[in-house]
C-alpha cells in the first residue's frame, strides 16, 4: 500500500512563556539547547513540499518565542502548505497581525481551558485576558481564528458556564480536546478523566446554536449517534476514521525527530531523524510507523476487541490510549460502549 503525507504537526520550538500544569512536554518552558536551525526548517519545508504535504499546523512551547517563526512560515506558504499556528496567545502583538497576513496565513488557534478563574489555574495567572485578546485582535483583523480547549476532570464541568462566553467571540471553530497524562500532567496528578459522554452531549446541545462550527478531536469519542456531524462537520461527513498517525500525517518536534503524530510525546515513538535521514526515506521505510501501517483488527483488545465498529475505529487514539493504560489497541474511556 502506498501511503500519502497529507498533514503535518511541527513543534518548532519548546520554549514557552508558560509552565502549564498539564503541558505535554513536561520540560517548563525551556527550549531544547539543539533545536533545528533557522536553515533546517527551510530544508524540513521544502521535503514536506517534496511529499505532497497539504497543510502544517505549526505549535510549541510557543511559536512566536523562537525569533524567525515568520521565516519558517514563509517557507511553507510561499510553497503552497496551507499553514496554520497554535498559540496561547500571552505574546501577541500588533506586530504578528502584520506578519500574519504578508505571510497568508490560513488561520491562527487560541488555547482557551474555560471561564478565567479555571484557564488561569493551569496556564498562568493573567493568561486568561491575553488570550481573549489576542483573539480580538486576530479576528479584528479578519484573520480566521479557532479556539482550542484542552478538557480535565475540572474544567470539563464547566462547559455550560463557558459556552455563553465562546459563543460571543468571533471564531470560525471550537475544539474540544482531552487532556493527557502525559509530561506535566502525569508529574502534577492532574485528574485528567471526565466522561466522554457527557462532554458529546454537550456539543450536541449546542453545535447548531453557534455560528462556527463546534466538535471534538480525535481523542474523544468515538462512533455514537451523530459522530460524523461532532468533528467539526455540522452537515456530517467528518466521522471518525481511526487513528492516522503514520498513514497520512506526521509530526516533527523541534530537534528533527519524526514520529506519526505529534501527541505521541515518547521516544519509543520516533520513527528516524531528519539530521540523519531524509522525511522521504522515512516515511517510504516499509517497517516504519507499524502500530498503524500494520494494524489488524485482531490486536485489539478489551472491549474494542469485541466491538462491531472496532475494525473502522482501530481502538481509537493511539497516544490517549498509551499514555492512560498503556494499551494502544483499547480505548480506556470510548463513549459507545457501555461501562
Amino acid at each position: 500500500m502506498v501511503f500519502r503525507l497529507r498533514h503535518c504537526v511541527w513543534e518548532i520550538t519548546l520554549g514557552c512563556c508558560f509552565s502549564c500544569k498539564y503541558c505535554g512536554s513536561g520540560v517548563n518552558g525551556q527550549k531544547r539547547r539543539d533545536e533545528l536551525t533557522t536553515e533546517e526548517c527551510i530544508d524540513v519545508a521544502k521535503q514536506l513540499k517534496e511529499l505532497g504535504c497539504r497543510r502544517v499546523s505549526l505549535i510549541g512551547g510557543e511559536v512566536f518565542m523562537r525569533r524567525d517563526w515568520d521565516v519558517i512560515v514563509d517557507a511553507l506558504t510561499s510553497r503552497g502548505i496551507v499553514t496554520c499556528i497554535i498559540t496561547n496567545g500571552f505574546l501577541f502583538r500588533e506586530e504578528h497581525i502584520r506578519r500574519l497576513k504578508e505571510l497568508n496565513i490560513e488561520s491562527v488557534a487560541v488555547s482557551l481551558d474555560g471561564p478565567k478563574d479555571v484557564h488561569d489555574k493551569y496556564r498562568q495567572e493573567g493568561s486568561y485576558d491575553r488570550a481573549v485578546r489576542a483573539i480580538g485582535m486576530l479576528s479584528g483583523a479578519g484573520i480566521p481564528v479557532s479556539v482550542i480547549t484542552t478538557l480535565n476532570h475540572e474544567n470539563a464541568e464547566r462547559l455550560e458556564d463557558f459556552f455563553p462566553i465562546v459563543s460571543g467571540f468571533d471564531i470560525f471553530a471550537w475544539q474540544l480536546q482531552a487532556c493527557s497524562p502525559m509530561g506535566n500532567a502525569a508529574k502534577a496528578g492532574i485528574d485528567f478523566a471526565f466522561d466522554f459522554g457527557e462532554v458529546i452531549r454537550f456539543v450536541e446541545r449546542h453545535m447548531y446554536n453557534v455560528p462556527f462550527a463546534m466538535g471534538v478531536a480525535h481523542n474523544i469519542g468515538y462512533f455514537t449517534e451523530n459522530d460524523d456531524r461532532l468533528r467539526g462537520r455540522r452537515r456530517g461527513g467528518a466521522g471518525f476514521r481511526g487513528c492516522t498517525a503514520g498513514l497520512d500525517g506526521i509530526g516533527i518536534d523541534s530537534i528533527g525527530n519524526v514520529r506519526g503524530c505529534e501527541s505521541m510525546y515518547d521516544d519509543a515513538f520516533i520513527e528516524g531523524n531528519l539530521r540523519e535521514k531524509r522525511l522521504a526515506d522515512i516515511w517510504n521505510d516499509p517497517d516504519a510507523f507499524a502500530y498503524n501501517r500494520k494494524f489488524k483488527k485482531e490486536l485489539l483488545t478489551g472491549k474494542c476487541s469485541t466491538c462491531e465498529m472496532g475494525k473502522y475505529c482501530a481502538g481509537g487514539c493511539r497516544s490517549y490510549n498509551y499514555f492512560v493504560h498503556g494499551k494502544i489497541y483499547e480505548s480506556p474511556a470510548c463513549a459507545r460502549i457501555e461501562k
